[in-house]
């Protein structure tokens, strides 16, 4: 079994720092793209070897990247000059013995579905082409599978962080992209694309938030309209913000980049509702943590966990759980106001005997660790032991990651 340690956490705890910074990158982001997509993929896969060969095989699909395309953009609807390009990079199992997997064909037919189920504007045959550089896994990695048993051998020496719980300032940050990408907000203001992005910056108990949210210039006549319904769209976030925190005061500001005067150039405005149709590119792994948000007071770990396999690959399956574990130990144990869980794998070793499993603690006053720590260490033992559950969930896409 794991080497379990609990220990305090000698730390101010975030919500009572006098400085917090988060950032969310929104659906439409050309970062979360790639890791939508390519997780996507990866489920798709998963799926398709479990129906084919009762099991899930060597795939990583996490390595992707958005190219933007070129547009013209005009007030009242410009055009696509040139469509976005989707690289789909890494390794998958194409086939066992004489069964063949049709891999580039769900890739490309599971990133054309994401388009259309998730941006509304972008035509997933015109704007966007589609590059495929998977190939067969190495020898060393692939045979990880072949060896029987309840849990595979971790594929990767890695470390994952997961903490609980959000601060206002995150829960803020994450709930109003949410907001403003939800159908009631896209019916009420259709010029919104999906790209959306959200800098929270708390000072004392002042929040500012800075959003970006990328105009549709087919829903914008005028640069007066434009303006407008930047001040309509500002109020709303404001309102919505005051109503998920006590905070003392809240300030927004969107678009800062825009001048009144300047045409389409003084005017954040794109043709498909993303910034990947004209200006910028995305990249697995430059958005979100799996948790949904930035959140640069905390600790993070760096690995992309979108695309990777669900069974083997740490760097998806501890990336997340140890935000399952934080949130666990922090709803049942109780007395806690913040929880970090650290996971360490060693390449080969059972996925659910990682080399150490670290949990630190920031107590409320009046809990002493001696009364706790039995406790904490029986979940983290129970969240190892059922470790293949929990992959089976990320395996079939019930469990986000970004």
């Amino acid at each position: 079994m794991a080497n379990i340690s609990v220990n305090l956490l000698n730390q101010i705890p975030v919500e009572d720092q006098p400085i917090e910074i988060c950032e969310r990158k929104g659906l439409g982001h050309p970062d979360s793209i790639c890791d939508s997509v390519m997780d996507r993929i990866s489920v798709a896969l998963s799926e398709e070897y479990l129906k084919r060969f009762g099991t899930i095989l060597h795939h990583n699909i996490d390595k992707g990247l958005l190219v933007a395309g070129e547009v013209e953009t005009k007030l009242g609807g410009g055009k696509a000059l040139k469509p976005m390009l989707m690289v789909f990079g890494d390794r998958a199992t194409f086939g066992v013995e004489d069964i063949v997997v049709p891999v580039n064909r769900i890739v490309r037919d599971t990133a054309k579905k994401w388009f259309k189920d998730n941006l509304r504007m972008v035509d997933p045959e015109e704007h966007v082409r589609y590059q495929i550089e998977l190939k067969q896994g190495s020898e060393a990695l692939t045979d990880i599978f072949k060896r029987k048993g309840r849990y595979l051998g971790a594929n990767d020496t890695s470390a994952a962080v997961g903490f609980a719980p959000m601060t206002t300032t995150e829960r803020v940050v994450l709930e109003t992209e949410r907001f403003l990408n939800s159908p009631n907000f896209k019916r009420r203001h259709p010029e919104t694309g999906e790209d959306v992005k959200i800098m929270g910056m708390r000072k004392d108990r002042q929040l500012n938030l800075t959003v970006a949210i990328a105009f549709v210039d087919h829903y914008v006549d005028s640069e007066s309209s434009y303006f407008k319904r930047k001040e309509e769209i500002t109020q709303e976030i404001l309102e919505f913000a005051r109503s998920k925190t006590s905070l003392d005061s809240i300030d927004v500001h969107i678009n800062t980049a825009d001048v009144r005067g300047r045409g389409v150039a003084g005017m954040y405005l794109t043709v498909l509702g993303t910034s990947a149709d004209g200006a910028d590119c995305g990249q697995v792994g430059r958005g979100n943590r799996v948790n949904g948000i930035i959140p640069l007071n905390r600790p993070t770990c760096s690995e992309a966990a979108a695309g990777k396999n669900p069974v083997s690959h740490v760097g998806k399956i501890y990336n997340l759980l140890t935000y399952q574990i934080a949130n666990r130990i922090h709803t049942e144990v109780g007395g806690l106001q913040e929880v970090y869980v650290w996971l360490l794998s060693e390449i080969g070793r059972p996925v659910n005997e990682p080399k150490i499993a670290s949990v630190q603690l920031i107590p409320k006053p009046g809990t002493a660790l001696r009364d706790i720590s039995n406790k904490v260490e029986e979940l983290v033992s129970t969240e190892l032991l059922n470790i293949d559950k929990f992959s089976d969930e990320l395996a079939h896409g019930r469990l986000p990651v970004c």
